[in-house]
């Protein structure tokens, strides 16, 4: 604890003595809602992160930034079906823990397809793509690979989370860490792999799910950098280091680097679960730590999936330090950054709100449902034009649904519909989407020869649906509105933009949580549009979608 609390009166040097300079304030999360398992990289002024998807398509969404603050989504790594797809996949499976590197004019992006193609690479030249079809790494056998590249050698080594020795692991959760010399000109590994860590930094008190490494060069230290303790309130980063790339890797005698498992659980506002990091070095010369965390609305319970942090890092003996557990990580720091604003890029920190049309196509940022089907839809000045499909998203195919991440606790989103049903199987309609089996659906439809709006509330962990209201209405145009508050969803209609009905209000929320649903996505409001295993030449025209998200916290 005295070790502990010497790095923290350090830390707190380190933030006062910005005080008499220029200030900009880095807002936590610097990326509200779904994007986990960051990873950065630094490139002259310029800085590039990428984040998990899962099974949602475009896969590994490539952000960038001159301050660690304003980021704005530049690509997709995996952007075309033919580099791979996710069908027949749960959405919390598909793509896991990218890590992203720069050597010689070339990036690197290494990943996960946990279920079929296993470890992977791909480059380009440019950061944001087009990427190479992946290179699958067969001798990698594990998970969360990232590159090392040595510029004093010009050698490069691949480390990832493996098995436990001779996979006769001691207890539940027991991993190692692993690693290869890569040859990065031909993307394969070199020689016979070598065992960095096993268990985690101390064996002997069963450490759980060391993962997530990372190697850097810290003066004439390599630092071994990983996450440890699951993803869970119990996540925390842990440092070791050697004078040799090969070890062995001694830990730091302050482990976690960064942690909150150890505080109240009842303390205001909560950051929790704070693991996965990399560390990089600011414009302004100090050195920052970008996380996933989440921000629950009550115990661990959350909606807005896993968030990426920033938080100072400071460098004591060379050991990073950020925060333990005896401090909680801010909302809001000060810092000598100057700031950088990106033209046209949709907000992503802090409260806001936008409205989206498709006039010039779909955003960078929206999503389909483990591949994309370019027949399935057409942008243009009147709207998203959905052709109905036979697929549902209770399924594991690939429906007719364009979706845009929640990334607030209190948040709304609407959209305007135009759509005539010809039968009682065809749904178009707004969607707050969890995964297959947790979700809302807010649907116009037909019923009896009559045109109505039906509320369907998904069945956990079943593909059946419940009904839980319905509402006549006319022909025309309808607005659909879904607002989640934490733990509640409310759902309304309007056909005249300006009188809203209520369909039902303070619907369970919790439903649509990750502790409830299990797995590591967050919620999604989407487009979407049905005909429920009948084929269909009907049309659903989706005018703009409209988002606001207001968290008092982030105010």
């Amino acid at each position: 604890m005295k070790i502990k609390a010497f790095f923290l009166v350090l830390t707190y040097l380190f933030t006062v003595g910005v005080s008499n300079a220029q200030k900009t304030t880095l807002q936590n999360p610097v990326l509200t809602g779904f994007y986990p398992d960051p990873s950065v990289v630094k490139v002259g002024a310029d800085y590039y992160s990428v984040h998990s998807t899962f099974s949602y398509f475009p896969g590994l969404p490539i952000m960038h930034s001159r301050d660690l603050k304003n980021w704005k989504q530049i690509g997709n790594v995996i952007n075309r079906p033919s580099q791979m797809d996710f069908m027949g996949e749960r959405m919390s499976r598909g793509l896991f823990a990218p890590a992203i590197a720069y050597y010689k004019g070339i990036y690197y992006v290494t990943c996960t397809d946990i279920d079929h193609d296993g470890n992977f690479v791909v480059t380009a030249t440019n950061p944001a793509g087009p990427y190479s079809d992946p290179v699958k790494l067969p001798q990698v056998r594990g998970i969360d690979p990232s590159i090392y590249f040595d510029e004093a050698t010009d050698k490069a080594y691949i480390v990832y989370n493996s098995e436990a020795p001779d996979n006769k692991p001691l207890y539940s959760g027991h991993r190692t860490v692993q690693m290869y010399e890569f040859d990065y000109k031909n993307l394969k590994t070199i020689g016979e792999k070598k065992q960095l860590i096993n268990g985690g930094v101390d064996i002997t008190k069963k450490p759980v799910w060391i993962e997530g490494p990372h190697v850097m060069k810290h003066n004439d230290w390599y630092i071994l950098y990983c996450a440890e303790g699951g993803t869970s309130v119990n996540h925390s980063q842990v440092a070791l280091r050697s004078k040799d790339i090969w070890g062995p890797y001694v830990p730091f005698e302050g482990n976690p680097v960064l942690t909150q498992r150890e505080l109240p659980a009842d303390r205001p506002n909560p950051i929790t679960s704070a693991g996965h990091a990399q560390f990089i070095e600011g414009p302004d010369g100090n050195w920052y730590s970008i996380f996933l965390a989440v921000r629950p609305y009550e115990g661990d319970y959350y909606n807005t999936g896993r968030e990426m942090f920033i938080a100072p890092l400071t460098w004591v003996n060379d050991w990073p330090i950020i925060e333990h557990g005896e401090k909680a990580i801010e909302y809001k720091y000060e810092t000598n950054i100057k700031e950088v604003k990106q033209k046209g890029a949709l907000p992503q920190s802090g409260n806001f709100s936008y409205t989206m049309k498709f006039d010039k196509g779909l955003d960078l940022s929206m999503m389909h449902l483990r591949t994309v089907d370019s027949g399935s839809f057409k942008t243009s000045k009147k709207g998203l034009i959905l052709k109905l499909k036979p697929e549902t998203i209770s399924e594991l195919g690939n429906p007719s649904f364009v979706a845009k991440r929640q990334q607030h606790t209190n948040s709304t989103a609407e959209t305007e519909l135009i759509f005539s049903p010809k039968s009682e199987k065809e749904k178009a309609g707004l969607v707050i989407y969890q995964d297959e089996s947790h979700y809302y659906f807010l649907a116009k439809s037909i019923k009896d020869g009559k045109t109505q709006v039906e509320l369907y509330k998904s069945v956990h962990r079943k593909k059946d649906v419940e009904l839980i209201n319905t509402l006549p209405v006319g022909n025309g145009k309808l607005i659909l509105r879904i607002t989640n508050n934490a733990d509640k969803c409310h759902f309304a209609i309007s056909e005249n933009g300006k009188d809203f009905k209520v369909l039902a209000e303070n619907q369970d929320g919790k439903h649509l949580s990750t502790k409830v649903s299990g797995g590591f996505i967050g919620n999604v409001f989407a487009m979407y549009a049905t005909s429920n295993g009948e084929k269909s030449a009907n049309k659903a025209t989706f005018k703009y979608l409209k988002y606001k998200g207001n968290d008092p916290i982030l105010k």
